[in-house]
């Protein structure tokens, strides 16, 4: 069976040299190339065809999460591991945003990161313990909110349902969101389509009922 090859892309010289060293003494991983830069690791990866590539998120240049969005979307086939020290939210949705199949962080165990270049290369998605609990702790949160009132309208409708249950006449609307008199009218018009109310006195009721219109500023 071929090794799985990887490239290691970290600004920190004596990062890469550590696991180029680590990984060279795991049987069926191979490093095939280490780069310093976003635009270095874009390079390589094109130029070596890594089945993993190691990515850190803070690289000088272009970032890891736009070097894993660029490496994802010109080679799909290439799976993108990041291995950082930040484990904030946005880091890590932006990382899934961008592509990457999984996250680790780097005080990972050397048969932690091995598990994961494997289950990587393999196609599979993987989060570190730490990283892992957080998705379960955020998408549990998301399960509990309540469901969104009037999903079916657009964000400019829902902004201008709000004002309508403030009692705001389209001019006054017009005026508060910088829009033309016609643009309000045929939002409103889509408004009570959506909601299936005869009039404006309808969707007005129907909004102050879910709640909008409190805030009167």
């Amino acid at each position: 069976m071929d090794p799985i090859r990887v490239l290691v892309a970290d600004d920190h010289h004596f990062y890469r040299e550590g696991v180029r060293t680590m990984l060279g003494a795991v049987p069926g991983i191979e490093v095939v190339a280490e780069a310093a830069t976003g635009e270095e690791v874009m390079t390589l990866a094109a130029r070596t065809q890594p089945d993993v590539v190691l990515m850190d998120i803070k690289m000088p240049g272009v970032n890891g999460i736009e070097a894993t969005r660029r490496i994802v979307e010109t080679r799909p086939h290439i799976g993108v591991l990041m291995v950082t020290m930040f484990d904030d939210d946005d880091s890590v949705f932006a990382a899934m945003r961008a592509g990457a199949r999984g996250y680790l962080l780097k005080d990972a165990a050397l048969d932690e990161v091995i598990r994961a270049i494997t289950a990587v290369a393999s196609g599979e998605a993987i989060f570190s313990p730490a990283i892992a609990q957080r998705l379960m702790s955020y998408f549990g949160r998301a399960r509990s909110s309540p469901p969104p009132v009037f999903p079916e309208l657009t964000d400019r409708e829902y902004e201008i349902l709000a004002l309508i249950a403030q009692r705001r006449s389209n001019s006054e609307i017009a005026a508060r969101l910088v829009l033309s008199p016609k643009t309000v009218r045929n939002h409103v018009s889509n408004i009570l389509s959506k909601l299936q109310v005869a009039d404006r006195a309808e969707a007005m009721m129907a909004a102050r009922a879910a709640g909008l219109g409190q805030d009167q500023s």
